[in-house]
């Protein structure tokens, strides 16, 4: 499913708090803060109409196998994470969030990617300021637009949670039900995932492009999973070990030395 929004429909999805983090703002005063933002604002207006962000997605069937997470028939391998946790819990997997595979019953899981038109990047470089202001909101454009995808796949097109009623406020704390996990992210560390994810979605289509690291660009570019079971929750993965890392690699097919440079 690819989906295209214009800038206004996933503007009022933007975490404004991620926005001046990138401008190093955290702890400034409001008055610096609520300037900045104007100025973004009314540069959100002038892109309106002449840039759009683009997002594709898919529900799959699922299953967990181990640490492998089985989607729409592909075996995509997970790394568990490895430092120690609280007493009573146990080292998580994000395979864990769907049912196993032994259990004779098909779960779901959901692959996404999303971007902004990749001329935001270049259509602005001769005003070093404005380039930076434009820069920094189209990685805010590509995150809103995830946000926005996710509450339409929760409440219509996976359909889990078609009475969810949240504010945006709610919408950045994550208050709804499940998780979306991206690549690069804690509890996903390995970039090479984006080659899979790729195959899957043919993230060509909404103009996507990996580097042989596996990195995405347009830079302002966003992919993961979606889990909706109620207890998923984020992890971070820790530091891999040479042992794990080994296993890794042989459940990937690919070179120990290649996995270590993918995995962040």
């Amino acid at each position: 499913m690819i989906l295209t929004y214009e800038i206004s429909e996933v503007s009022p999805y933007i975490n404004w708090l991620y926005f001046f983090h990138a401008w190093q703002l955290s702890g400034k005063p409001d008055e610096v803060k609520q300037q900045l933002k104007t100025e973004a604002e009314e540069q959100l207006r002038a892109l309106e109409g002449h840039y759009r962000t683009h997002v594709v997605f898919e529900i799959l069937d699922a299953n967990g196998d181990g640490d492998d997470l089985l989607a729409g028939g592909v075996r995509i391998p997970m790394l568990r994470q490895q430092h120690a946790t609280s007493e009573g819990e146990y080292n998580l997997c994000l395979a864990d969030f769907v049912q196993p595979l032994s259990s004779g019953i098909t779960d779901k899981v959901g692959v996404f990617a999303a971007t902004v038109d990749s001329s935001l990047e270049h259509d602005f470089k001769k005003d070093a300021y404005q380039q930076m202001l434009v820069q920094t909101l189209a990685d805010r454009l590509a995150e809103a637009t995830v946000e926005r995808m996710h509450e339409e796949v929760r409440k219509k097109w996976w359909g889990y949670a078609p009475d969810e009623h949240l504010t945006m406020e709610q919408l950045h704390q994550e208050a709804f039900q499940g998780i979306r996990p991206a690549v690069g992210y804690p509890s996903l560390p390995d970039t090479s995932v984006n080659f899979i994810l790729s195959d899957i979605l043919g993230m060509k289509e909404i103009g996507i492009t990996l580097t042989q690291s596996g990195m995405m660009r347009p830079h302002a570019s966003v992919s993961g999973f979606m889990f909706a079971h109620p207890k998923a929750r984020y992890f971070d993965i820790g530091i891999v070990g040479e042992d794990q890392l080994r296993d890794y690699a042989s459940r990937r097919g690919i070179p120990v030395e290649l996995m270590r440079r993918f995995i962040k």
